[in-house]
């Protein structure tokens, strides 16, 4: 079986496009970054070292007991 110069050129660069693709993506991660300015009630992320984003620290919700609240049912 012989492999033609065309298809070794197409295999060729279509390694090549999928390594710049990797890169590309790796680079284009969003990072996350402090920031003294804002303080530590903000999360910041900077994406392919061009892009900050900032948005409030999300709080995790405090689950409470609703036992008080359910009206006994007659059984």
């Amino acid at each position: 079986m012989t492999i033609s110069r065309l298809s070794l050129k197409a295999l060729a660069i279509a390694v090549a496009v999928a390594a710049v693709a990797g890169a590309a993506l790796l680079l284009a991660r969003p990072q996350p970054i402090d920031s003294a300015v804002l303080g530590a009630d903000w999360e910041c992320t900077q994406t392919a070292f061009v892009l900050t984003t900032c948005a409030p620290r999300a709080t995790p919700a405090v689950e409470t007991s609703r036992k008080d609240l359910i009206r006994p049912t007659r059984g």
